[in-house]
């Protein structure tokens, strides 16, 4: 209460509902317990962590209400910004705050300032810059909010502050698409409570109506509150996930810097001048690119390296990862065609695809490449094996050799490397012609894996039949052709 004996505008963070508290709550109510039901063998980069969770508060409110030790403020390189966020914090702060930003004689973009709270029920409050967003300067604006976001929470760890609220920095008045900014954010805080956790006890994200629908959908990425949700957040984690404490990683400008920079941090010393001289042109600078232009006609005439290839193939593949993470692919992730199940009698992840639900000429096959690289990408880094039904497929449903040919061509090593088996459910004659002629004549170390399955019996000697998710007509067609083996396991409801 103030003097008046009027109830305070102003919010204390401790009374605000934590980050999990709904969703441990709607747990209870459902009898439900996410953390053994969750396959904890796939873990995501940004894993399950209870004690970070309990730092997080996300609210639908004005960030120059919270009584916390300090609040941020987002603004422009003079500090004078006239954005909602700024004209709250400034009339509830009072006078004193602009002639004390006077004195700061601006802020750089990127960087952050202190001041007092003067008025509001914060302590402080830290001032930063965000940039503007120009897709052609993507890179640009990426490391520019990072350091925003980075900067105000190393401020905060060094003023020993306790409880922190962060507006949207991103403003509308600078075009950062919010999606994008709020992927830095939550990704950022996530690592530096990661290695910093012990300095602060509160970290409020104050979103308006128009941004709490994206922090709602994207907080689960960084922050799953079980080891379910955790797993389920997996495929739409974006390409680039920052290095070690959030930050963006732009491969190309990657510099590795030794001791010895010609020689492999494992090399011993006793190895002497042969081995230093196998390592010259290794390192960083000695893998320069050259004339891109001399590349592609070398590759012409057949003289470029095996090690050039694949570097450009690599840098390919990420082009395609990125558009993959960017693109809305919900449209094909309806068609239920791609998904994760269990693993197999070896512990390998299992995935299926139902040959029967690709409407292949009804589909943008191009967003179907890029949905397989989406989903794909973080299980190709293990040992796993494909289950492809044909069942009842027919020529609306057959995918030709020239978009296998492209995929196999545009997937990285790893997906090659990795694949142990896959099983060619319910083949039919054509079906099993036509992949002998493209694993002979069109990919090579492709046919040794392919295993035809005739019967789901066959297909549970390898797979344990609780361990995948059966479509139903895949189940009534083997029933009627094999036999009701095994018809009472239930199938998936989703499919």
């Amino acid at each position: 209460m103030d003097p008046l004996g009027a109830p305070s505008q102003f919010v204390d963070v401790d009374s605000l509902p934590g980050w999990t508290d709904a969703y441990e709550a709607k747990q209870l109510d459902s009898h439900q317990n996410p953390v053994e039901k969750a396959q904890a063998d796939v873990r995501s980069p940004f894993p399950y962590r209870k004690d970070i969770n309990a730092k997080i508060i996300l609210w639908k409110g004005d960030v120059a209400l919270l009584n916390c030790t300090a609040i941020v403020n987002t603004s422009n390189e003079s500090l004078t910004d006239k954005n909602p966020v700024s004209e709250s914090i400034f009339m509830h702060a009072g006078p004193d705050l602009r002639d004390e930003l006077q004195k700061l004689k601006g802020c750089r973009t990127g960087e952050a300032k202190l001041t007092k709270g003067f008025n509001l029920a914060a302590r402080f409050i830290i001032h930063t810059v965000g940039p503007k967003y120009k897709s052609r300067y993507r890179t640009a604006a990426e490391s520019s909010l990072y350091s925003c976001y980075r900067n105000v929470l190393q401020l905060a760890k060094e003023q020993a502050m306790c409880s922190l609220g962060f507006c949207v920095i991103n403003s509308l008045k600078r075009c950062y698409p919010l999606e994008d900014a709020t992927h830095i954010a939550l990704r950022t805080v996530r690592r530096f409570l990661e290695i910093h956790g012990e300095t602060l006890e509160k970290v409020v994200f104050a979103v308006s109506e128009l941004e709490e629908a994206t922090y709602q959908k994207l907080l689960p990425l960084y922050f799953p509150r079980s080891l379910e949700e955790e797993i389920q957040s997996l495929p739409y984690l974006p390409a680039d996930i920052g290095n070690a404490e959030g930050e963006p990683v732009v491969p190309e400008r990657q510099i590795r810097i030794t001791e010895k920079p010609g020689v492999p941090d494992d090399a011993s010393d006793e190895e002497g001048l042969e081995a230093d001289l196998s390592f010259i042109g290794s390192h960083a600078f000695a893998r320069m690119e050259g004339d891109v232009d001399k590349q592609r006609r070398l590759i012409l005439q057949g003289q470029l390296s095996e090690a050039a290839l694949q570097k450009q193939h690599q840098r390919n593949y990420n082009r395609w990862l990125c558009q993959a993470r960017a693109e809305d692919l919900s449209d094909i992730a309806s068609l239920k065609a791609l998904y994760q199940t269990g693993v197999d009698n070896c512990g390998r992840t299992v995935m299926v695809v139902v040959g029967r639900n690709i409407p292949v000429t009804l589909i943008d096959m191009e967003k179907a490449l890029l949905y397989f690289i989406h989903v794909m990408d973080h299980i190709a880094v293990k040992e796993y094996v494909l289950v492809y039904f044909h069942t009842l497929t027919n020529d609306y449903n057959q995918l030709d050799s020239n978009f296998l040919k492209k995929l196999y061509d545009v997937v990285d090593a790893k997906y090659k490397r990795n694949l142990k088996a896959l099983y060619f459910v319910h083949p039919t004659f054509r079906s099993k012609v036509s992949a002998w002629f493209f694993t002979t004549f069109t990919v090579s170390g492709l046919k040794d894996k392919i295993h035809y399955v005739e019967s789901l019996q066959q297909l549970f000697t390898a797979i344990p039949p609780e361990q995948i998710d059966l479509p139903p007509f895949v189940l009534e067609y083997d029933a009627r052709e094999n036999g009701p083996y095994y018809s009472s396991y239930p199938p998936s409801p989703d499919l």
